[in-house]
């Protein structure tokens, strides 16, 4: 992934001086134009589970769709009879009310789980209304444990002690981190295999992602070796503005094979699944959005096969 930081650069720079010239020539409106190179398989049954591959959910910018990502592919993952794990780490808890969960209702969270040695995953664990996905939930309380563990000895590790005894029951732990690079960032960072970029379909939200990358880098050289680029996500993609285009058509340009073929079109169904505490593939299985994710969660598969 050497070079990625350098290319968002030059492409953001590139981006920002076209925004007053843009072709007349447009590209199509179907993002499929721009991602699509191959088909994706049906994931084949499994009747065997884990151990998982934990993917972090990271974007430093706000509202390009983490949270909905992390709640409706875990859905869809868990159609596929996959067993998921997802972790709310964000001390707005966000993810949590997005399943319907009340977080100022909880008596235990992942900021007991990280901090008391006595509570334990199980304690902690909250079962879905979708069959194979679990929660390990979040309220303010976790904004006190990124201050309460910078004098802890291993500080980076603490998420990955807690899910070292219970990866080896799920397929996937997805982390839904809070939009920042502080040290509970790190720590998810630090735990997982992968890290999924969200990526609004807008200028404006391009513009952290070398900071992300270049952060990205430094974990995998001194804290995970192991840490790669899981994939660019493009999210609210809406057909019908010219700037979508562009943005879809560049970060292609910049990232190759690293997009997702699957694109996260814009619909007013994720802001309704969200005050419903459903996923949308729940809400409304035959929507554009279910489908999306769908697809999404057979690419996520397709390329934990292929490892």
């Amino acid at each position: 992934m050497a070079g990625n930081g350098d290319r968002a650069e030059t492409w953001t720079s590139e981006l920002r001086e076209q925004q007053n010239s843009l072709s007349a020539d447009l590209g199509p409106a179907d993002p499929a134009a721009y991602t699509t190179r191959k088909p994706i398989p049906e994931p084949m049954p499994t009747d065997r589970h884990g151990p998982a591959r934990i993917i972090a959910m990271a974007n430093q910018k706000g509202g390009v769709g983490k949270t909905t990502t992390t709640i409706n592919l875990g859905a869809a993952l868990a159609e596929y009879g996959r067993k998921v794990l997802l972790v709310d780490f964000d001390p707005q808890g966000a993810l949590s009310v997005g399943l319907g969960v009340n977080p100022h209702n909880l008596d235990l969270s992942v900021y007991n789980l990280l901090m008391q040695d006595d509570v334990t995953a199980d304690d902690v664990l909250i079962k879905t209304d979708v069959a194979g996905l679990h929660l390990l939930p979040a309220n303010i309380d976790l904004s006190a444990a990124e201050i309460q563990l910078v004098n802890e000895v291993a500080r980076e590790m603490a998420l990955a002690r807690v899910l070292k005894s219970i990866r080896k029951e799920y397929d996937y732990v997805l982390i839904d981190c809070q939009p920042s690079l502080g040290l509970l960032a790190i720590n998810a960072l630090t735990v997982a295999h992968g890290v999924l970029i969200p990526l609004e379909c807008e200028f404006f939200s391009l513009r952290g992602v070398a900071l992300l990358l270049d952060t990205i880098d430094k974990v995998r050289e001194r804290l995970n070796f192991d840490l790669e680029l899981e994939g660019i996500l493009a999210t609210m993609y809406d057909s019908r503005t010219t700037h979508c285009r562009q943005v879809l058509q560049r970060v292609v340009e910049a990232f190759g094979d690293k997009v997702y073929q699957t694109v996260i079109t814009k619909t007013v169904k994720f802001p309704e699944s969200t005050v419903a505490g459903a996923p949308i593939t729940t809400l409304d299985p035959a929507s554009s959005g279910a489908r999306n994710y769908r697809q999404l969660a057979r690419e996520v598969i397709a390329a934990q096969a292929a490892r």
